[in-house]
């Protein structure tokens, strides 16, 4: 799964990835970066394709289907399973209609270790960006509140990191990314084949303190190799 990411760079540094990747010029600068902790529940950067132009902008991190009685939810659904998501109810209009790209350069993992959760790293092996697929949706609430939400979608882990969790965040290379946006693109089969030309191979772990567990620590500490003290 995916309960943590890291997007670590700048303001400048992310507006001048994302002008040379996708066109996008103007970036809200209240967007929170870098941000090495991001937690579901809170506005997360997001690329989207309205069949003509790119455009960024942010959804909050747990999906809410439309039709959802309140936001309870929100929590539960942070990732979405790739196995049915073409026809699960919750997702499956949203797997057709409103697809996005969240950006990170790496996501926390933990292992269990006894009573203990040990937390891992996962980057590309040359540290930067990259893309997870996800799902966005429009809700609605009783007060006429418009919420924006999102989920990443998920699949099997591989062997890099099938020791730690049995499920990973899928992630995208830039060009099969872009296809995953096209809007005029409704195929539920080929969907799923985009999906499947994942690039998680070139992904890499290392075990990182409990300093990140805690949700409102972030800063480069989170991103620290672990060190075991009794070692020495």
């Amino acid at each position: 799964m995916c309960g943590r990411f890291i997007v670590s760079y700048t303001y400048d540094e992310l507006l001048n990835f994302i002008s040379n990747t996708f066109d996008i010029f103007d970036l809200d600068p209240s967007i929170d970066v870098p941000n090495y902790n991001v937690a579901p529940g809170t506005n997360v950067l997001s690329i989207i394709s309205d069949g003509e132009n790119y455009r960024a902008g942010t959804f909050k991190w747990g999906f809410i289907p439309f039709f959802a009685k309140d936001t309870t939810s929100t929590y539960k659904m942070i990732n979405s399973r790739i196995e049915g998501i073409e026809s699960r109810a919750a997702f499956k209009d949203s797997f057709i209609n409103k697809r996005c790209l969240i950006l990170a350069d790496g996501y926390y993992e933990w292992q269990k270790a006894g009573k203990v959760k040990q937390p891992f790293l996962i980057q590309r092996e040359d540290k930067d960006l990259f893309f997870f697929p996800g799902i966005w949706s429009k809700y609605k609430s009783e007060n006429n509140e418009i919420i924006y939400s999102t989920s990443i979608i998920t699949k099997e882990a591989n062997e890099v990191v099938s020791d730690i969790h049995p499920r990973m965040p899928i992630i995208l290379k830039e060009d099969i990314a872009k296809k995953w946006l096209n809007p005029s693109l409704k195929d539920p089969v080929k969907l799923l084949a985009i999906l499947n030309e994942d690039s998680n191979e070139n992904i890499m772990k290392m075990r990182v303190s409990e300093y990140v567990n805690k949700v409102g620590n972030d800063s480069k500490k989170c991103m620290e190799e672990y060190i075991d003290n009794s070692l020495f």
